[in-house]
């Protein structure tokens, strides 16, 4: 009976062991997977400098959950729709920090991006130039800042935006988790156009503020 305790004892240890065993390796080759496969992705876009991932315990990665992420590029170009696919697939972190010098969506070019998520909540910003911002518009329609407050962007329009060959007042704003812009005036309100959809990510709010060289744009979002 003492010889058959003895063994169950030592292929417990050994079992146990080789568990710990594992989960170490876990710790260590789980992260640096995943951040591959960040970088792989992401890398179809543009430019990818570094990519860390941390999680304890490791093998919630398996799972698609992560504590943080971190992503730092050079220059991506994306449509919003690809934009937020990649936004849906860090839905499992509980932290991202991403980071790109340069990054065109769609005719937008920006610089000096940066993205963080906390739990759900999304917070972007981004530069845009002024010239880039005539060239996303194109040929004929200009903006020019009012105000930002609120979650909401008032701009003046110029050109034929809205099919007015006027200046318009007009607003950027959430409705209904879209990000849409429409001017403002008695027989103008029903104009609506969306800038941005998309049923995981849930538009709060926008704002917009004038440098020396053109703006810097905020978004806030949750991610669902």
């Amino acid at each position: 009976m003492r010889s058959g305790g003895s063994r169950a004892i030592r292929i417990a240890a050994i079992v146990a062991a080789v568990l710990l065993a594992l989960l170490v390796l876990a710790q260590f080759v789980l992260p640096r997977i995943a951040a591959s496969r960040i970088s792989s992705r992401v890398g179809r876009y543009g430019h990818v400098e570094h990519v860390s991932v941390s999680a304890w315990p490791a093998i919630e990665l398996l799972w698609g959950d992560a504590d943080s992420v971190e992503v730092t590029t050079g220059s991506l170009a994306l449509a919003p729709g690809q934009a937020a696919a990649l936004l849906r697939e860090g839905r499992g972190a509980e932290r991202i920090d991403v980071r790109a010098d340069a990054v065109k969506v769609g005719p937008l070019a920006l610089t000096d991006a940066v993205l963080r998520k906390r739990g759900s909540q999304l917070t972007a910003h981004a530069h845009a130039s002024q010239a880039a911002v005539r060239g996303a518009l194109g040929p004929g329609v200009g903006v020019r800042l009012v105000s930002s407050e609120g979650g909401r962007v008032r701009v003046a329009a110029t050109g034929s935006l809205f099919g007015v060959g006027a200046t318009v007042a007009a607003v950027a704003e959430s409705e209904d988790g879209k990000l849409v812009v429409h001017p403002e005036g008695l027989f103008l309100e029903g104009f609506r156009l969306t800038l941005f959809r998309d049923a995981h990510v849930h538009v709060i709010g926008v704002a917009a503020r004038q440098d020396a060289s053109g703006y810097v744009l905020g978004m806030t979002a949750l991610l669902g």
